[in-house]
């Protein structure tokens, strides 16, 4: 379903959530607004999906529909791996349900914050930590660190700032003139960065190695980057 969420001007534009309307179209509009996505996710999804052996545990926190949960599937095919999605979107978790049926997979709503992921060999956190409170981002890291697998790997993708401001202003508008010639409007770009204006606070990459470290992890590296979109191998 195509994306017309904010295609008629709002008299009053609420902080974006993960609602059932943004639920019915989110495929097509993660598609048009994050460059790159198309090759972040297979590739996540392939990079998890070789450090899963046997009876071994993946987490995919935050996932919406489910699309790296999938792609962690389709990518290993040893049939006693086990991934759980969770989200605190009733309206994603139902999404995720009905398109995934594979038995290796479940998916259950609950805040992230308050997730155990106890002995887990992979964490992935695509495009989460934005949406989370500045302040929780550290202690979630921190409870990631301790629970999951001394053999493990966490992935973390996210939109990044740079902190030279001419590049950082060349990224932010080629982002948007891309998302333009995907389709959206002016009125579609202009209110959805009113929307997020609240919600979705990103930080440096200086700023995500930093919180790394302080959070226990001994490496980290990013794999991939697009404009101001990143991700990053991180390592217990």
């Amino acid at each position: 379903m195509r994306d017309e969420v904010y295609r008629h001007s709002q008299p009053h534009i609420v902080d974006f959530a993960f609602t059932e309307a943004v639920a019915a179209v989110f495929p097509d509009m993660i598609r048009r607004s994050v460059p790159g996505y198309e090759t972040m996710i297979p590739v996540t999804g392939l990079i998890a999906a070789r450090h899963l052996g046997e009876h071994q545990h993946a987490y995919d926190l935050g996932c919406s529909l489910g699309a790296t949960t999938l792609a962690i599937l389709q990518h290993n095919n040893t049939p006693t791996i086990r991934v759980t999605g969770l989200d605190n979107s009733a309206a994603m978790i139902a999404g995720a349900r009905d398109r995934i049926t594979d038995p290796r997979a479940d998916f259950v709503e609950q805040d992230i914050l308050n997730s155990d992921v106890t002995g887990a060999t992979v964490v992935v956190l695509n495009l989460v930590m934005q949406f989370i409170a500045p302040k929780a981002r550290l202690p979630l890291l921190r409870q990631l660190r301790e629970q999951m697998s001394q053999e493990g790997l966490l992935i973390v993708s996210e939109k990044v700032a740079h902190t030279d401001p001419w590049l950082h202003d060349l990224y932010e508008q080629t982002h948007i003139q891309w998302k333009k010639a995907n389709g959206y409007s002016d009125l579609e770009v202009s209110q959805k960065r009113t929307a997020l204006e609240n919600v979705m606070q990103i930080d440096t990459e200086q700023t995500h190695h930093a919180r790394f470290e302080q959070a226990g992890f001994t490496r980290a590296t990013q794999w991939y980057r697009c404009m101001n979109w990143a991700s990053f191998l991180v390592y217990p």
